[in-house]
């Protein structure tokens, strides 16, 4: 057997795990990064260590296949932070391989790698010369069973050092329980009584592949289906409400709140999902299956810890032709649910003309949609344009919306995670990244990487010349704007400095030049710098605005 070093044994067990890597190479990570190349792992270069978990982040979210981000120690290692800390939040599997202190001890420049990361939640597998297979190994699986981010760290005395030879093993598939809680049989009973049952799936449905029993179920009772964001479209069809929480309509919702029994299949019904408290009704069931050890919301009535796909098809079973789709129809729920949502008004629309003279992005937002190829995979970075593309954007399946900074409240981090979904996406579809001017300045080092990195990809900007949420939430009670504004940034120009096709967009007619790449082939990248105005407030922010005003007053009072 040929011998490895400490960094080739941890690159020979990755490679069992993963294809690609995304980083930034420095002195604590060279010998990995040489390693890696010689094991044909697939190298992405990025301009910022935040980049590197970022993007091995989104890949997992494009494709649901582990990828592996890279930094040196010290400096490299605390920039990959944030990125870090949002994918632990948002329960994504990613490794982290960085240069650590050296093994005999820290040195003046070193800090505690291991206890930053815990105070992020996330566990440190530093490798030693024994064991440096076992331990990467480890790491690697408690990432994937435990759905989270973990760093493996090489001491940099130790990187290059030839390693013990170790028995190889094949990678252990995570367990998945198979026993099913005796409670699916009552919540069989919930469901086959109800009169207007309503099915919620969210991220941990569509992970799960519990997409067609959720449909199957939601058919044999004629129950309404809704997701998360995460899960959009998971369970479209007949009597799909769309998105629950703010990015969905108010006639959606009123249906949601007149549901008697509501199932939720792998959601964990956050804030924004339950409309800070107003989705469902006050004397509705809620039944909450999940992976999770227990409820996730207090407003869960009964919880069943199960596998979403497996739980899905278990009541289906129980309940046989006690609930068939003839006796669903004749209760109308569906069919009145169906006219209801017809008659009722859908999204804004957009205004022609705005206080500033600049876009409205309602409007911007439903001509992309016509404009961007139909198969898209949508990188949404963070800030007060998030709801845009799911409220007005055609997006099919649920891995093809990549919501980042979401779980942490970040953002900057959409760039980066282009990058990653780039190189995930290989059937032919076009990136999209949906990002603020805000957000885009934070990680503007990374546009290199991304025109570098996809085949096909639109950036959409949208440009306010501000920190717009800010501008809603705190300029609107009359504090000063100044530290709110940003000085107006011409991104097609800079898109064109670094190789890619662009525009400024400041009319709708102006969506032409983008459209004439797109039928050209849509090869490269194209950045559309979209004026917007921030004149118009997204309803979802009205909607915390109003929550946490609420929340205020209660304590005041």
């Amino acid at each position: 057997m040929t011998s490895l070093t400490v960094s080739g044994r941890v690159a020979q067990v990755l490679s069992s795990y993963l294809n690609d890597v995304f980083g930034v190479m420095g002195n604590g990570n060279v010998y990995f990064l040489d390693a890696a190349e010689k094991q044909g792992l697939r190298f992405s270069a990025v301009r910022h260590e935040g980049a590197a978990i970022a993007a091995a982040d989104a890949y997992y979210r494009a494709s649901g296949r582990l990828a592996a981000g890279t930094t040196t120690y010290g400096p490299g290692y605390t920039n990959a932070l944030t990125a870090l800390a949002e994918a632990v939040q948002a329960q994504i599997p990613v490794v982290l391989v960085t240069g650590d202190a050296p093994s005999s001890g820290a040195r003046p420049q070193d800090v505690d790698q291991a206890a930053i990361a815990a105070g992020l939640g996330a566990a440190t597998f530093t490798v030693t010369r024994d064991a440096a297979g076992s331990i990467t190994r480890q790491a690697v699986e408690y990432a994937l069973t435990t759905r989270t981010a973990v760093v493996i760290a090489i001491p940099y005395d130790l990187a290059a050092l030839e390693a013990a030879e170790e028995e190889p093993a094949a990678p252990q598939a995570a367990a998945i329980a198979d026993d099913v809680d005796g409670g699916l049989q009552r919540v069989a009973g919930l469901l086959a009584g109800a009169k207007r049952p309503l099915i919620l799936a969210g991220r941990g449905a569509h992970l799960a592949g519990a997409g067609p029993e959720l449909r199957g179920l939601a058919d044999c009772l004629g129950a309404l289906t809704a997701g998360t964001a995460l899960a959009l479209n998971l369970l479209a069809g007949e009597g799909y409400l769309g998105v629950a929480g703010g990015f969905g309509t108010d006639t959606a919702a009123g249906l949601m709140d007149e549901a008697d029994v509501v199932l939720v299949a792998g959601a964990s019904l956050s804030p924004f999902t339950m409309r800070f408290g107003h989705l469902i009704g006050p004397d509705a069931t809620v039944i909450q299956i999940d992976t999770a050890i227990e409820p996730t919301h207090p407003r869960v009535d009964m919880f069943v810890s199960a596998d979403a796909k497996t739980a899905a098809g278990r009541i289906l079973r129980m309940l046989d032709d006690a609930a068939s789709p003839e006796a669903a129809a004749g209760q109308g729920w569906r069919s009145e649910a169906l006219k209801r949502l017809a008659d009722g008004p859908a999204h804004h629309a957009g205004s022609e003309e705005t206080p500033d003279g600049r876009l409205d992005p309602r409007a911007l937002a439903t001509a992309l949609d016509a404009v961007l190829p139909e198969r898209r995979t949508v990188v949404q970075d963070g800030g007060h344009f998030v709801g845009w593309a799911p409220m007005y954007w055609r997006i099919p399946r649920p891995q093809d919306l990549i919501m980042v900074g979401t779980a942490y409240q970040a953002i900057g981090l959409g760039l980066a995670s282009a990058v990653g979904a780039a190189r995930a996406v290989d059937d032919g579809r076009t990136l999209v990244l949906a990002s603020g001017d805000g957000g885009f300045l934070m990680g503007l080092s990374d546009l290199e990487s991304l025109i570098g990195a996809a085949s096909s990809a639109v950036v959409v900007i949208y440009n306010d010349a501000a920190y717009g949420a800010e501008i809603h939430q705190y300029g609107s009670k009359g504090l000063t704007e100044k530290p709110m504004l940003i000085p107006e940034v011409d991104f097609s120009g800079i898109g064109r400095a670094l190789g890619a096709e662009s525009a400024v967009i400041r009319s709708l007619a102006d969506l032409s030049a983008l459209k004439e790449w797109i039928d050209a082939g849509a090869k490269g990248t194209f950045v559309a710098d979209c004026r917007i105005t921030s004149s118009v407030r997204a309803p979802w922010l009205s909607e915390w605005m109003r929550a946490s005003q609420a929340a205020k007053e209660t304590v005041a009072g």
